[in-house]
């Protein structure tokens, strides 16, 4: 029996949804409305102390931090792959879950732009430039990467990887926070077209979970 907690707009619980349907596994499904703070309440902090999504409880042992719960699928689950077999191109795809997991989404991150207005007294459009610059970087870096590997349907190659998971989530988050035009980008552009007609993706994206609202 495997438990995803989540919330729909957190991109950290995009990746990891995204994973899940790529994989085609039954999970149950369990939200935490960080708008309301439930993520802070001790029922939730019991299960994660960082008070962070996601969490995936398989068997009743509690897995954090979407990357390893990434890693995890992969090696309980290996068909359908989401990493290629060559370890060097091993090694490229996640260093674009890096760029996105790593680099980009911390700095986007809702507690990190709380704490730029709050402690910092930093303004709503002070703290969108923020999170814009860095998000503008890294669609240069994930592009000018992408362009080195196998040409395909997506980020690396024609059949969706763990790097499509980790950096979907960030070019949704860049194209509809910060209008940043995804045409630019020729290699992104095209996994993201993509994704939007995928079963997987659409499963898996935030307008489509239970508690969006």
């Amino acid at each position: 029996m495997i438990t995803l907690i989540d919330f729909f707009r957190s991109g950290t619980s995009h990746r990891t949804r995204i994973a899940l349907h790529l994989k085609g596994l039954s999970f149950e499904h369990r939200t935490v409305d960080l708008r309301s703070m439930q993520h802070k309440t001790k029922e939730f902090l019991a299960i994660n102390p960082q008070g962070l999504v996601p969490a995936l409880i398989v068997n009743g042992q509690i897995l954090t931090q979407s990357v390893a719960i990434l890693e995890w699928l992969e090696e309980a689950y290996p068909f359908p792959s989401l990493l290629p077999k060559d370890p060097l191109e091993r090694a490229h795809v996640r260093a674009l879950m890096g760029v996105a997991a790593c680099d980009m989404h911390p700095l986007g991150n809702l507690r990190v732009l709380q704490s730029l207005k709050a402690d910092h007294e930093q303004s709503d459009a002070q703290t969108a430039a923020f999170g814009k610059r860095w998000y503008v970087y890294g669609f240069e870096a994930l592009e000018a990467l992408c362009s080195r590997g196998p040409q395909g349907s997506w980020l690396w190659g024609d059949t969706p990887t763990l790097a499509d998971a980790c950096v979907i989530p960030q070019l949704y988050a860049g194209v509809a926070r910060y209008h940043i035009p995804i045409s630019d980008y020729p290699h992104l552009a095209r996994s993201y077209a993509n994704a939007s007609s995928h079963p997987a993706f659409i499963a898996a994206h935030p307008d489509n979970q239970p508690d969006a609202v």
